[in-house]
């Protein structure tokens, strides 16, 4: 799908889950489209009708930052919703757009930060970019994952290991992992959206949507209402074959080193049984190194 055409989705569906309630205009049961309609949005935003139309029809280039804010807060976008669209607005008005689809660049954990990760020994970590591929992780983040490390329909032959192929094509693993999956699959779908408008060019990140989509209804459904996602900080719930339930605090970064990569780090709160059960998963994961 086309810049174009991703902003032309993202805005029509944003304005439809707007009421006019929300933005302090009268409603009715007469009105003849979901959320605003477009000449309500204009004047929220301070343009003509003619021009957010314009917008709306996936046309962003030239639009200025102060009218992209306006958009943004007329249409009551979060922070990443308003990020998602200055990045469909950066592709639009990039001076040269590719012609092609280019390819992904190389990715690895570089050797410093491989020892890095090693070091933390109680707390699970991993690092990945934004089309979920796990590129390395420590030994209690392997044991926290242990059902995505022995998936191979994450990591099909030639290509890496992917969170997303493991939530939506290894369903029996996923399911039994996932405590609520459909949480996790809307997480999921919302962060690789986010990653199409930082980078609507990964050949790589493309490849993996239309693979997703044509082999499953969830994320074929779930793509098509443009949501979006940042991905810093909170609860992660899962359930591990060994050691059953984890409520893990965690916390992600970009890294400043390896541009597109970010490190997340689960833990626990101490004196939980998710701190207790954390601690068992560690101790099983460092049995092997000393041995």
């Amino acid at each position: 799908m086309s810049t174009s055409d991703e902003a032309r989705e993202f805005l029509t569906s944003r304005r439809a889950g707007v009421t006019p309630e929300r933005v302090g205009l009268p409603g009715g049961p007469n009105r003849r489209v979901a959320g605003l309609r477009r000449t309500e949005v204009a004047m929220l935003a301070g343009v003509s009708v003619e021009y957010y139309a314009r917008l709306e029809r996936g046309n962003l280039s030239g639009a200025s930052d102060g009218v992209l804010h306006a958009v943004a807060g007329a249409l009551q976008l979060d922070e990443a919703e308003r990020t998602y669209l200055f990045d469909l607005a950066k592709a639009a008005n990039a001076s040269v757009i590719p012609t092609r689809r280019r390819t992904s660049r190389a990715q690895n954990v570089r050797p410093s930060l491989q020892i890095v990760l090693d070091s933390m020994t109680g707390a699970a970590a991993f690092v990945r970019n934004g089309r979920l591929d796990i590129l390395g992780a420590n030994a209690l983040g392997r044991a926290v994952y242990s059902d995505l490390f022995s998936s191979p329909i994450a990591m099909p032959p030639g290509k890496p290991m992917n969170l997303a192929r493991f939530c939506f094509l290894d369903r029996e693993r996923a399911d039994r992992f996932y405590p609520d999956w459909g949480v996790a699959a809307d997480q999921t779908v919302a962060i690789l959206r986010t990653e199409a408008g930082r980078d609507p060019y990964d050949r790589d990140l493309q490849d993996l949507i239309g693979e997703l989509s044509t082999r499953s209804d969830e994320f074929r459904t779930r793509w098509g209402a443009h949501d979006v996602r940042r991905h810093a900080t909170g609860i992660k719930h899962f359930h591990h074959p060994g050691v059953g339930d984890l409520d893990l605090i965690f916390e992600g970064t970009e890294l400043m080193a390896d541009d597109g990569l970010s490190l997340l780090i689960y833990t626990a709160e101490p004196g939980t049984p998710t701190a207790e059960a954390l601690g068992l998963l560690a101790s099983w994961a460092a049995a092997p190194a000393r041995a």
